[in-house]
């Protein structure tokens, strides 16, 4: 459905109006936007006499904004970050077709990101575009085309195509302890470093293991890598994926904790809506990656 017209504000005064609202006065939205102070007023004048609202107390040159004028720029602030972000995109990828992947950061460094040479050598005119998410999201709130995620199967309203088991191994720094690999009894004594997307994950290991435990402590972190990175100073040891853990060992900055890597109940997997077909780019990504699953099997 278009919209009208005369409903449709410029884009000068709605980064006026953005502007204004985050930075708290017109004179420093002026200064900003490259503008002066009058410009920035007109285009607010303007912006009000259009909608037909009033956005601004004004008295004297000071200028307060309305409930209403506070609520129409936070949505605006929206609408711009989206336009910017695809002038970016267009920009970058030229005549090029483009996918947007939404990513788990380690899973796209250390598993996507090196097959992806692969693919681009069989479609050069495809761009894959990765942006880091560590929670889940509405497809129709931001312009991504799949996502990977981990875990259970249960994300509803979508397609999915798994990729990789998910494995685990206790990973340490080489001079962590006089004999290595511990026995997993022994690790239950030993500094344990968690990660915060996966609660639970020592507790669901040495119950694997079976091995009993109480409470385990130690220190979190958010992101896999800097618990990796902690590890390999010595602090403590780190229950990593396989894919993050067989570069750690490739390096040498790391080395088994226990011997053998253990399955989880969960996986990665590539999911796209199910409410609309995915775009010939997308499709053939999709297809590639169901070949190298099943070459790599």
């Amino acid at each position: 459905m278009s919209t009208p017209r005369r409903f449709l504000p410029s884009v000068s005064s709605l980064l006026a109006l953005e502007a204004v609202e985050r930075l708290g006065t017109a004179i420093a939205a002026a200064e900003e936007l490259s503008l002066t102070h009058s410009a920035v007023s007109r285009q607010l004048k303007v912006l009000e006499e259009q909608l037909g609202v009033q956005m601004f107390f004004r008295e004297g040159k000071s200028l307060a904004m309305t409930p209403a004028g506070i609520a129409y720029a936070r949505s605006v602030r929206g609408y711009l970050r989206n336009l910017s972000q695809a002038s970016l995109q267009l920009k970058a990828r030229g005549p090029k077709s483009a996918v947007n992947i939404a990513t788990p950061p380690a899973f796209g460094a250390y598993w996507l990101t090196p097959r992806l040479k692969r693919f681009q050598d069989r479609a050069p005119d495809i761009l894959i575009n990765q942006y880091t998410r560590l929670a889940p999201f509405d497809f129709f709130q931001e312009n991504m085309d799949a996502a990977i995620r981990s875990g259970a199967q249960d994300w509803g309203n979508v397609h999915s195509l798994a990729l990789s088991r998910d494995r685990v191994i206790p990973a340490c720094a080489p001079g962590f302890a006089p004999t290595l690999p511990f026995p997993a009894e022994a690790l239950r004594d030993q500094p344990l470093l968690h990660l915060e997307t996966r609660p639970g994950g020592w507790e669901e290991w040495f119950h694997a293991q079976s091995v009993e435990t109480a409470q385990l402590r130690g220190m979190m972190f958010d992101q896999v890598t800097t618990m990796a990175r902690a590890a390999a100073a010595g602090m403590g040891v780190a229950l990593l994926p396989d894919f993050v853990a067989a570069h750690e060992f490739e390096t040498g900055a790391l080395v088994p904790a226990h011997d053998g890597y253990s399955e989880t109940d969960g996986a990665y997997s590539l999911v796209w809506p199910k409410t609309q077909a995915p775009s010939p780019p997308l499709a053939r990504l999709i297809d590639w990656l169901r070949s190298e699953r099943m070459a790599e099997s």
